[in-house]
């Protein structure tokens, strides 16, 4: 039998209510016969800052059992189609849409407008299903950045499903780590748009994508005030690594935060400061295979 049971939207982060609502589109497509599909967008109507790079966005969705992955351009052209107009060009005509399930606050259309209710009509007029799945946990996308904005790195996890991360490549740095005894790989971001943690010092691991390794260290994000900084920095140092990083990509994942940034009388202090978050960061680093509960 022909045909899509489809769910759409943002899925920033797929956090785990937009995997709750992937699950419900699988199991409902198996039950009738159908195929299931996401279908998502390649940039936020707003400009806000993301939490998954569109790459890594893709990868993730792709992992939900889902028959299909849809991405669509986020152009002026699909911007000014209403929902209906959205339903019967895009979801019947192009996709051959049958069934859609939408999350319990999903709007989509021109400016958002519209609601389920005009969903569930447009859809009886133009021979889709439309059902409403309930909330799950009441996790957004929204909260996320919230606490990842105040540091809270443990609790993004808790409704991540899995611990932040933020990918970019190493570059040259003023080499003040290497000089302090803690040297470090400067990272620019793949995504400039990825939204980045509250400063301080966190408990990372650290995936080389050259090799497939994951090690353990400590970032730093800030200004570096003992310096007389201004320019915002993420500099991450990998525990017991002795090796040239520079033009590598690497994913940071942040499992913890130690302290807030903060500005010290001399370099002697700073370095001591650095010793005892290094054996912090080891110790909460040491049970392999963080949970996530």
């Amino acid at each position: 039998m022909a045909g899509i049971v489809a769910t759409i939207g943002m899925f920033d982060g797929v956090h785990r209510g937009h995997q709750f609502v992937l699950q419900q589109v699988v199991l409902e497509a198996r039950k009738r016969g159908l195929q299931s599909m996401v279908i998502t967008f390649d940039r936020l109507p707003r400009r806000e800052q993301v939490l998954l790079p569109l790459k890594e966005k893709l990868k993730i969705l792709s992992e939900q059992g889902l028959d299909k992955v849809v991405l669509m351009s986020f152009d002026d052209k699909l911007k000014a189609m209403t929902a209906r107009e959205f339903m019967e060009l895009e979801l019947r005509d192009r996709l051959d849409v049958k069934v859609l399930m939408t999350g319990y606050d999903n709007r989509f259309g021109h400016n958002r407008e519209e609601g389920f209710d005009d969903y569930v009509r447009y859809g009886q007029e133009l021979g889709i299903e439309v059902l409403q799945l309930p909330a799950e946990g009441h996790v957004s996308s929204s909260l996320i950045r919230q606490q990842l904005a105040e540091g809270h790195v443990d609790e993004a996890a808790h409704y991540l499903g899995r611990h932040y991360t933020l990918t970019g490549h190493v570059t040259h740095g003023e080499h003040i780590g290497t000089q302090l005894g803690f040297p470090t790989a400067n990272i620019v971001l793949d995504d400039p748009q990825q939204l980045i943690p509250l400063a301080g010092v966190y408990a990372v691991q650290v995936h080389r994508e050259s090799d497939g390794t994951w090690m353990p260290g400590m970032m730093n994000i800030g200004h570096r005030p003992t310096f007389d900084g201004h320019e915002q920095t993420l500099e991450v140092n990998i525990f017991g690594l002795n090796a040239d990083l520079y033009g590598q990509r690497l994913v940071i994942s942040f499992v913890a935060r130690l302290r807030a940034e903060q500005r010290f009388e001399s370099q002697e202090a700073l370095i001591q400061q650095l010793q005892a978050d290094a054996r912090q960061a080891e110790e909460l680093l040491r049970v392999k295979n963080l949970a996530i509960i």
